[in-house]
């Protein structure tokens, strides 16, 4: 069993190709010989979001803290909070970050498939953010 340590890697920003506004990287992990798991957690400031994106075997988020936006191809936009789980299958185009006003952390977990856990698309524009999620019945 492999353990890494809290702090043993160094934080990550993400890059500007794929994410807007500020985004930390903390904990990349990867499973060990044959196993394809990976992940991280990430952080979102306030505005900040990623670009449009699918796995090419689905992705799991727990959202650990803050209120985020996430919104999946052709649908609303949608609140996340700390506790959801999100549950996104293989190929499904879709984006996820931060509200407006608060930063929103998830721990990101998805398989690879020969080497790929994700394809990244055309970000998000501010156009699209900007119209938020519809209001709770």
């Amino acid at each position: 069993m492999d353990i890494i340590r809290n702090g043993s890697v160094p934080s990550a920003k993400g890059p500007s190709d794929y994410f807007t506004g500020t985004v930390r990287i903390d904990a990349p992990f990867k499973g060990a010989g044959d196993a394809r798991i990976t992940g991280a957690t990430v952080t979102f400031e306030p505005g900040a979001r990623s670009a449009w994106h699918t796995h090419p075997l689905g992705q799991v988020l727990l959202v650990t803290a803050g209120k985020g936006w996430t919104q999946c191809e052709g649908g609303a936009i949608v609140e996340i909070n700390a506790g959801d789980i999100l549950i996104c299958p293989p190929g499904h185009k879709h984006w996820h970050g931060a509200s407006p006003s608060t930063s929103m952390t998830h721990i990101a977990v998805q398989e690879a498939l020969d080497g790929v856990n994700v394809v990244w698309l055309e970000k998000v524009t501010d156009e699209e953010y900007s119209v938020g999620p519809s209001p709770k019945p």
